[in-house]
């Protein structure tokens, strides 16, 4: 029963075989389903795409790279003509950008590969128990070891470290907590970015010049390189620790505010605990970022043969100076020198990973738990 103000909601419906069929015009219109490239069609195109391209390099008399650029090329047109034409315009473009992002994946992983089969095949000659060991002193030839590089280098290192990293904390406590962007925190924002983009020679020269003055030109032992590869990790330190403040939420702060607690100790009981794996990693990541460096221990620590283990008086050696001089300026025969770089290398790039899995450690050990 319906009253003269509801409105007629009758429905016609299309039923093959009777009178009832609807007019053309009121049918839905049913849209068409395009189909899909079988799992297989990608690995298949690429192999079709390689044969044909290899045949044609050859004929070129043409090298691996250039076959590799045209069989990428090739592969990102085959794939999107062929999925435009089965799936359809947007499916296509999913796909071709697909092909272009692994592409530039597999581009960058290049490098990074070969330096890693380098370094490991160059360098596992040399990698026995003598060179750990062993030092260079007295020898001329074969033989001798990195035990001195290997000390100075964790000695300097670990002193840069012990020095910069108060100072970088301590400074992204205040551009974060204190500094309100003030005129002061924004001078200091200004100069961590430029410190953190100066030239690492530039830091090594700083701190010559500076204990030249200091001491007297010529000035050359451990400490002075230590200073300059704080220079290099503070800003990397303030940056790092800066964002993991950031991240706290201010709702904790204000809590531990209302229940009386002082800032100083709302900072050191929840603001730092709460981001206490985010800055270890950042503090790891500054260290494995200015243990290899070389130009400003060239400048201010030197080389040396022999153990040194005062870095406050005397030269000493470090896995990439050491590693430098050994493949700049061989000896004669040349071979060992040169095994004994490739070695220091090796090392100092296993001190480096070992560090990022340190990091990685923290990170996944002291994240805040969310459940």
């Amino acid at each position: 029963m319906s009253t003269g103000t509801e409105p007629d909601r009758t429905e016609e419906v299309s039923v093959t075989g009777t009178g009832l069929e609807t007019p053309a015009s009121a049918t839905p219109t049913v849209l068409r389903r395009k189909g899909s490239l079988p799992r297989w069609a990608p690995l298949g195109i690429l192999a079709a795409t390689a044969a044909v391209m290899a045949g044609v390099v050859v004929a070129l008399g043409s090298g691996i790279g250039l076959w590799l650029f045209f069989t990428a090329v090739v592969y990102a047109v085959a794939t999107y003509t062929a999925s435009r034409v089965v799936e359809g315009a947007r499916k296509a473009a999913d796909r071709l950008v697909t092909v272009i992002v692994t592409g530039a994946f597999l581009l960058a992983m290049i490098p990074l590969v070969s330096v890693l089969y380098t370094v490991v095949s160059q360098g596992w000659e040399r990698f026995d128990v003598a060179f750990f060991t062993n030092s260079m002193r007295g020898v001329v030839g074969e033989g001798g070891g990195a035990l001195h590089a290997i000390q100075g280098t964790l000695i300097i290192t670990g002193l840069a470290a012990v020095m910069s990293i108060p100072v970088g904390l301590l400074t992204a406590v205040y551009l974060v907590e204190y500094g309100n962007n003030s005129r002061l925190a924004r001078a200091i924002t200004f100069f961590v970015d430029v410190m953190t983009g100066i030239p690492s020679i530039v830091a090594g020269l700083f701190a010559y010049a500076l204990f030249a003055l200091l001491l007297g030109p010529g000035v050359r032992f451990g400490f002075v390189g230590a200073v300059a590869l704080t220079v290099l990790m503070i800003p990397i330190v303030v940056r790092s620790t800066e964002e993991m403040l950031k991240i706290v939420p201010n709702e904790l702060r204000e809590a531990s505010f209302a229940l009386g607690v002082p800032k100083w100790r709302t900072i050191l009981k929840v603001v730092i605990p709460t981001t206490a794996g985010g800055i270890a990693t950042g503090i790891t990541l500054a260290i494995a970022r200015v243990i290899g460096e070389t130009a400003p221990l060239l400048v201010t620590v030197g080389l040396a043969t022999g153990v040194n283990l005062n870095p406050f008086d005397g030269r000493m050696a470090t896995l990439p100076v050491f590693s430098y001089y050994s493949y700049a300026v061989p000896g004669v025969p040349r071979e060992p020198f040169l095994d004994r770089a490739w070695t220091a290398a090796l090392v100092l790039m296993l001190i480096v990973m070992v560090l990022n899995v340190v990091a990685r450690l923290i990170s996944t050990f002291f994240a805040p738990k969310t459940r």
